[in-house]
């Protein structure tokens, strides 16, 4: 289901840019997805996933991801709502 603040956007469209910004804050801090994937207790497979957008994450593992690259969840999510 598709909130109606979001119009016609795509539900894959979502974890696409967020995915995205996964990885480009990543490349900030000059981490491998090994290195995040351990920093975020995740495995290193589901982050490509994520950052390929090929999955749904839930709240817990947002948050993890959001410590491991040092900023807010909702930091990544206004950044990601920037993009949708």
């Amino acid at each position: 289901i598709i909130n109606v603040e979001m119009g016609n956007i795509k539900p894959n469209k979502i974890a696409d840019e967020f995915g995205i910004c996964v990885r480009r804050r990543r490349h900030k801090l000059d981490l491998s997805q090994e290195e995040f994937a351990e920093k975020a207790s995740i495995h290193r497979t589901y982050v490509s996933a994520i950052e390929l957008g090929k999955v749904d994450i839930s709240i817990t593992v947002a948050h993890k991801i959001a410590r491991a690259l040092e900023t807010t969840l909702s930091s990544i999510i206004k950044e990601t709502e920037k993009r949708i």
